[in-house]
């Protein structure tokens, strides 16, 4: 936890060329994010939020039937687009089977040529994928 205190702003700058390795960002947009670093509970919900989806922690107990419900989700009916960055290291693009059960209605998927950060890394391919949604 030390770490990411003393650090938060360089550490959430090697997290974003990580995650976005083709995404020439500007310092300024980078600023505007690493502003909400500085909230005093930025690193206990960083930290415990990576050790929860590790295993590392327990949920919270509080939450449980709350994340059960979450996790059976119903099904979407509703026309969807569901998009991947082509170079994100986290979720690997691929064609769109692996959500698909979760979508009743007409579906398409999209491979975009950016990393993680999709919304931000292509705008308009991001907002073209909405667009078309709502034509589908």
């Amino acid at each position: 936890m030390l770490g990411l205190t003393e650090n938060r702003y360089e550490f959430g700058d090697f997290v974003w060329r990580f995650n976005s390795p083709t995404w020439d960002y500007s310092t300024a947009t980078y600023d505007r994010t690493a502003a909400a670093f500085e909230n005093p509970d930025f690193v206990p919900i960083v930290i415990g939020n990576y050790r929860w989806r590790l295993g590392l922690a327990p949920a919270e107990h509080l939450y449980t039937a709350i994340e059960r419900r979450l996790q059976a989700g119903p099904a979407i009916g509703v026309p969807t687009i569901t998009v991947d960055g082509r170079y994100d290291p986290f979720t690997p693009a691929g064609n769109g089977s692996a959500y698909r059960a979760k979508f009743t209605g007409k579906y398409d998927h999209r491979v975009l040529d950016v990393g993680h950060n999709v919304p931000q890394e292509d705008p308009r391919g991001f907002t073209q994928a909405v667009v078309d949604a709502d034509h589908l």
